[in-house]
């Protein structure tokens, strides 16, 4: 375990940088190409602890995948070719990995077994194990099939409708994935409209999918063929510098080449609707996923009330946005987030107990969370819980402290942002 002393610094922010390639992105350009026949060349992808895992879980599975730095080229020489693993998966702490990979196993004729680390082993895989089960595949683990270590025995699947009952891109990508594997169409209907970085990836390497609604139907046994993807930067990523931007006192930064894809971008409609001074440019497409420039500034920020639809737009923002909430004038209240609770932490009760720590009013709810604001940060020891998201929160608000803040596990950054401490210090000015 990694301890991490973060000093108040009088400084604001100022420069433009480029944030890693996003993450979600970077998982599926694998997956695809790993399926795909022929040659795909991946350039930004995110050299993280998380997508290296999907890296690896396909290296195991026969598939020759090279990486140098941020540039991975896979041979793909389609699904027939792939090979049962001679060894369990170790997926490590990634989730996205385990369920859309639990998707692909399910139509496999292998039996493999996948396991993580304690906080993966923790988190609920029966959302995906359900519906893959609908489908005719066989696997089991902890309670059921609840939590991992998971084995499963691939094979023949049927076609299913499925109506998820969560608001998860995790979950409707791992059941399309088994869809492209079988005969028949497969379909997905979801709560409210969540990432649609599958549909995208599944478009650049040549293959169709049908979007109706809140709909997504695809035809199984497609044919892919390997292709550039240019992974465009993680606005997830870009969210904890917009809000330090936004927050410490003469601040500006621009944040170029962010992907802004509709559904990730709930973060920018946060920041605008508290009244945050900033604006996108330079918008453009890059692989098939819209892209723009980000300039933010230090702004007075405005308290708000954030639920209903926009909630899957921000999941993995609502830690900095609890940030941003106790720095603005008022009252923030966040509603139906109770999905925060299946993520690498409980990150309801990891928010309220860490930013009650640094000084924060702040009382969690069953579905979210209630913030004072303008509230004075002060110094403490504080755990990331090994959630990646959490600890940047936290490196975030020793800016905003006059006194030390020792964040422990800083190591679990390095899933997501491995270089997010050096960018940190390549943006702060006396």
């Amino acid at each position: 375990m990694t301890e991490k002393m973060l000093n108040p610094i009088s400084s604001s922010l100022k420069g433009t940088l480029s944030v890693p390639g996003d993450k979600s992105i970077s998982h599926r350009a694998v997956i695809f190409g790993s399926l795909a026949k022929g040659t795909t060349t991946i350039t930004h992808f995110l050299n993280g602890e998380d997508c290296l895992r999907t890296i690896d879980a396909f290296r195991e599975m026969g598939v020759p995948i090279e990486v140098k730095g941020d540039t991975v080229k896979i041979e793909g020489n389609g699904v027939d070719a792939l090979q049962e693993p001679l060894h369990p998966l170790y997926l490590g702490n990634s989730g996205t990995t385990t369920r859309l990979l639990l998707g692909v196993l399910a139509g496999l004729p292998f039996h493999v077994t996948i396991h993580g680390d304690d906080s993966l082993t923790k988190r609920p895989m029966d959302r995906i194990v359900h519906p893959l089960r609908q489908m005719g595949a066989y696997m089991d683990g902890r309670e059921k099939g609840k939590y991992l270590p998971l084995s499963i025995r691939g094979g023949k699947l049927n076609p299913i409708h499925y109506q998820s009952p969560v608001k998860s891109a995790q979950v409707k990508s791992g059941v399309l994935l088994a869809g492209l594997l079988t005969e028949g169409k497969t379909s997905v209907t979801e709560l409210a409209a969540t990432r649609d970085h599958t549909e995208h990836m599944l478009t650049a390497f040549g293959g169709t999918i049908k979007k109706d609604g809140l709909t997504s139907t695809i035809n199984g046994n497609q044919s892919l063929t390997g292709t550039q993807i240019d992974v465009p930067g993680d606005i997830s990523s870009a969210a904890f510098f917009l809000a330090a931007a936004a927050i410490v006192k003469g601040s500006k930064l621009v944040l170029s080449d962010v992907g802004i894809n509709p559904t990730r971008t709930g973060i920018i409609d946060v920041l605008q609707k508290m009244g945050a001074t900033m604006k996108v440019v330079q918008q453009r497409e890059i692989g098939g996923e819209p892209v723009g420039d980000i300039t933010i500034e230090y702004s007075t920020l405005q308290g708000i009330e954030i639920d209903g639809e926009i909630i899957p737009r921000i999941i993995d923002e609502i830690p900095i946005i609890a940030l941003l909430a106790s720095q603005a004038k008022g009252k923030t209240v966040i509603r139906d987030a109770e999905e925060l609770k299946f993520k690498e932490t409980d990150r309801i009760e990891a928010v309220v107990n860490t930013l009650s720590a640094l000084g924060v009013s702040i009382q969690g709810t069953e579905d979210g969370m209630v913030i004072s604001g303008e509230q004075t940060l002060k110094g403490a020891t504080v755990d990331s819980y090994g959630d990646h998201r959490i600890g940047m929160m936290i490196a975030v608000a020793s800016l905003l402290s006059k006194e030390p803040v020792t964040l422990k596990n800083s190591e679990c950054i390095a899933v997501s942002y491995p270089s997010f401490f050096d960018d940190l210090d390549r943006v702060l000015v006396d």
